[in-house]
């Protein structure tokens, strides 16, 4: 796929960190209100199905026979395993502690990327994803009061894994598929099982059809699931996969920032450190080598 320019490239990781950042404390107010699993599932499914159909006159390019395993593996680990296992998980354990072990994302991504697709491996990109990691942990440090239920670590890793995996995944098999139905699929039928799943283990009638939950619905079909995912499988295919994994390190920091807006929530010093850390862990994954350097070590 054709890299971005410069300029695309920071415009599109900017609306995702604000949309993905965004979307927590929009969630945490509309869960006030419906069955967690239903919720999921419901956005995913609506998502997919407003992709479908905006997509419906390029159905010829979803070419099914060839494609349906790429379509189930990745609504199996960006949207079964991910939004599923992570909304379980959420009650095992505090919301900062889950966010933190998930965002070991960038972290495996950078791994798996380097092991799977050959991206290039430096000790400055390892040192910059580690620091990146520390500077959403310190973030998150608030939340590290209360019960913890090993259960809920082992979701959170598996939730983490999970989109890893998928965002691999979808950069090594992006050559074969068309990337707005890849999307479309993705969320479909991880929300068809969702939607199932939650149906069956919670009930409809606790769903409270006000503003508030209608508006947390209606964003998360649209842009926290629809337009984000686009976003993020359009960075990752066109550059590397690491470096856009890195910028997700903003989205925890922007929704805490927005929690202390909207809900109240406490600023601490551990925001502003968190920050410091989070922005020198994404310079260091994405600074370009020296290149004396470089050309120094291909003489040698």
């Amino acid at each position: 796929m054709k890299e971005l320019s410069r300029t695309k490239t920071i415009s599109l990781i900017t609306i995702l960190v604000v949309l993905w950042g965004a979307s927590w404390p929009i969630y945490k107010i509309a869960l006030g209100y419906t069955p967690p699993l239903l919720f999921a599932g419901m956005r995913t499914l609506f998502g997919g199905l407003l992709l479908v159909i905006l997509l419906a006159p390029k159905w010829k390019q979803i070419r099914w026979k060839e494609n349906w395993p790429i379509y189930l593996i990745a609504s199996m680990f960006n949207v079964i395993l991910f939004y599923g296992v992570q909304t379980v998980g959420l009650t095992y354990i505090p919301s900062g502690l889950f966010s933190v072990i998930v965002y070991l994302q960038p972290v495996l991504v950078g791994l798996f990327a380097w092991l799977w697709l050959g991206e290039r491996m430096t000790i400055v990109k390892v040192t910059g994803l580690i620091i990146g990691f520390l500077g959403v942990s310190i973030v998150s440090a608030g939340g590290f009061s209360g019960h913890i239920a090993i259960t809920g670590v082992i979701l959170a890793l598996i939730s983490g894994l999970s989109w890893a995996l998928g965002t691999v995944y979808i950069k090594k098999v992006s050559y074969r598929v068309n990337l707005m139905w890849l999307t479309a699929f993705q969320c479909l039928i991880g929300g068809i099982v969702l939607t199932g799943i939650g149906s069956g283990v919670e009930s409809w009638s606790n769903i409270i059809w006000n503003p508030p939950y209608l508006f947390g619905l209606i964003f998360g079909s649209i842009l926290g699931i629809a337009v984000s995912w686009i976003i993020y499988f359009t960075l990752v295919n066109s550059g590397d996969a690491s470096k856009v994994a890195a910028y997700t390190f903003l989205v925890p920091l922007l929704s805490v920032f927005a929690g202390t807006l909207f809900l109240s929530e406490p600023f601490t010093i551990n925001l502003v450190i968190g920050l410091l850390f989070i922005t020198f862990s994404i310079h260091l994954v994405n600074r370009k080598p020296n290149t004396m350097i470089e050309h120094s070590k291909k003489a040698a």
